[in-house]
């Protein structure tokens, strides 16, 4: 699947592409109780770019310009933007 293609409320995601950016992370209050960090990355391939959100121990797995395949993300609109999230059963690889 291409990120152009992408839509927000698509589950069973999978894409290629490359890591552009990530900000720092930051600590993020969670509304089951707790809290997690949290870290956005830019996700590009040659049709466009995604917002990625990575979580906890996911932000460590990539840096700037690795290439990563996503499997079984699931899309949403945040603050009126689309973001590709990993979630719970979704997986990211560096390639």
């Amino acid at each position: 699947m291409n990120i152009a293609e992408l839509k927000a409320g698509m589950r069973g995601v999978s894409v290629v592409g490359k890591i552009e950016s990530i900000t720092e992370s930051r600590t993020v209050n969670l509304r089951t109780g707790g809290s997690a960090q949290v870290a956005d990355a830019v996700l590009s391939d040659d049709t466009g770019k995604i917002k990625l959100s990575l979580w906890d121990d996911q932000i460590n797995l990539v840096k700037e310009g690795d290439n990563v395949s996503i499997e079984n993300g699931y899309t949403q609109a945040f603050r009126g933007e689309n973001s590709l999230n990993i979630g719970r059963y979704g997986k990211i690889k560096r390639m």
